[in-house]
């Protein structure tokens, strides 16, 4: 991707998803139809869950690879539109103080096809909301996000990672889910989970060559100067 088309793309981003949020009024049952109307053929919404606590790389990691995906034919737009999404509209302090400002609330958003959850404290309203996602979304999580999904009950009898420095205590506190230990990421077909901080790039990559392909996926790698180090293999259980 050029970086003139980087630049429109992003420019083209933000006006669709203005128009998202126009689209959305809080409480509106039809709203999210509403608000998936204004996507071109072939974009994807991308809601990356943040409350307090939210690990900087776990959400900025999703975001650049996301926004870095170009549309088939269409290198001046996006084909995911990622956007924050929380309890409400107010700024979430993350790692190191770093504020974030949500888009979209858990009660307003609209149907997203990618969920992101990274490390963080996490809340009621994320739980009931990512329940609530499961039926319609890709769901993966990053890092230490692995617990909130497992909270919501989307890995019961699934494979599923996370950091590595919190293997014992997620895998005594989800007998449910089989713990893989190792690879950077599991792909376990509609939800997924990173090991921690760069390794969720690994896995927006896979994602990306889920949806779009092989060749797509590596050069968004290649503008991102990222290396991809690891494709999907067999499990390890624990």
């Amino acid at each position: 991707m050029k970086r003139f088309d980087f630049l429109s793309s992003t420019g083209a981003a933000a006006a669709t998803l203005s128009a998202l949020a126009a689209a959305s009024p809080a409480g509106a049952a039809e709203s999210s139809d509403a608000a998936r109307a204004q996507l071109r053929p072939g974009q994807r919404l991308v809601a990356i869950a943040v409350t307090a606590g939210a690990n900087v790389m776990d959400v900025a990691g999703p975001w650049e690879v996301f926004q870095d995906t170009p549309l088939a034919g269409r290198d001046d737009d996006g084909a995911f539109l990622p956007f924050l999404v929380s309890d409400a509209r107010d700024a979430v302090a993350a790692t190191a103080g770093l504020g974030m400002l949500p888009r979209f609330t858990f009660a307003d958003a609209p149907q997203p096809d990618v969920v992101v959850v990274g490390a963080q404290r996490g809340s009621p309203g994320l739980t009931a909301w990512l329940q609530a996602q499961a039926p319609h979304a890709l769901v993966m999580s990053v890092c230490t996000g692995a617990f909130k999904v497992a909270q919501a009950g989307l890995f019961d009898g699934k494979q599923a990672t996370t950091h590595h420095e919190f293997y014992d205590a997620f895998a005594k506190q989800f007998p449910n889910v089989t713990l893989v230990r190792g690879p950077r990421f599991v792909d376990a077909e509609n939800v997924c989970s990173a090991g921690g901080l760069t390794s969720g790039i690994n896995l927006d990559l896979h994602v990306v060559e889920r949806f779009h392909g092989r060749e797509v996926a590596d050069r968004v790698a290649s503008y991102m100067e990222f290396v991809r180090t690891e494709r999907p293999e067999p499990p390890r259980p624990a």
